[in-house]
């Protein structure tokens, strides 16, 4: 598909946000449909509040999101419900509820209205392939709670409840995070997979530069605030900028410490 015809899935435009200071100081980035894109950056540099900005998770004090060419926050009232409804987002730390089962964790990604037009079985069969689509057995896994899950299985259940609504985008926000290296690669090739089965455009908020470089079609970062890079993920590795290949280099990276005044 060349450049031309590519159609832009979500794109973000001249977003702002500040709390006690600037925290994105507009940001303009497009993601196309059916992309694999990653945005790396610094901790506290804006990804996650980025990422939240895209369903209303928080409000942008400047600027746009636009889903599929349909303003999120300055077209139709009923926008942002559409929008919920075809994407899905996976929470850092998985954000499951401590008090329901996993099958009831994964059933909160069906809308009201999809459970009732459903029904109950249909209901029941969904959130079973759901979690087989995560490598989990629902047999096994379906009346447990919570705090009878491992790390990785957690995960995995934030990601089976993301997909249950079968949405055409995916927010992955550091679904990484805090996973021992072999579970790191696991839920990276989850991401890829699903990404390619169910034909979703991922955005993917992560600290695991190596990962989301190899798995992405195109890469971002942030710093300060505004975009610093764009571009393939080949473009990133031979970048000649000293904070872009801060993250790809551990020599550069004392280089930079002094760019980002970080002591």
């Amino acid at each position: 598909m060349s450049e031309l015809t590519k159609k832009i899935a979500i794109q973000y435009q001249g977003i702002a946000k500040a709390f006690d200071t600037p925290v994105l100081s507009g940001i303009d980035l497009s993601v196309n449909s059916g992309e694999m894109f990653a945005l790396f950056g610094p901790s506290g540099t804006g990804k996650s509040v980025l990422l939240k900005t895209t369903l209303s998770l928080i409000v942008p004090d400047r600027g746009d999101v636009l889903i599929n060419g349909e303003s999120v926050y300055f077209g139709n009232p009923d926008t942002l419900n559409t929008v919920r409804d075809i994407i899905g987002y996976v929470f850092q730390y998985a954000a499951l509820f401590d008090s329901l089962s996993v099958a009831e964790n994964v059933e909160m990604g069906l809308s009201e209205r999809a459970i009732k037009e459903m029904g109950l079985e249909a209901v029941q069969e969904r959130i079973w392939e759901s979690l087989d689509l995560v490598n989990l057995d629902p047999g096994e896994v379906w009346g447990k709670f919570p705090a009878e899950l491992s790390g990785g299985m957690k995960k995995r259940v934030g990601i089976a409840r993301a997909i249950a609504g079968r949405p055409e985008i995916l927010l992955w926000d550091e679904p990484t995070t805090g996973l021992d290296p072999v579970n790191t690669a696991a839920i990276e090739r989850l991401i890829k997979q699903l990404s390619e089965e169910l034909h979703v455009t991922s955005l993917l908020v992560t600290h695991d530069v190596e990962g989301g470089l190899e798995m992405c079609d195109r890469v971002a970062m942030l710093e300060g605030g505004k975009l610093r890079f764009c571009g393939s993920p080949e473009g990133f590795r031979n970048s000649e900028d000293a904070v872009v290949k801060a993250f790809t280099d551990r020599r550069a990276a004392n280089a930079a410490l002094d760019i980002l005044d970080i002591r």
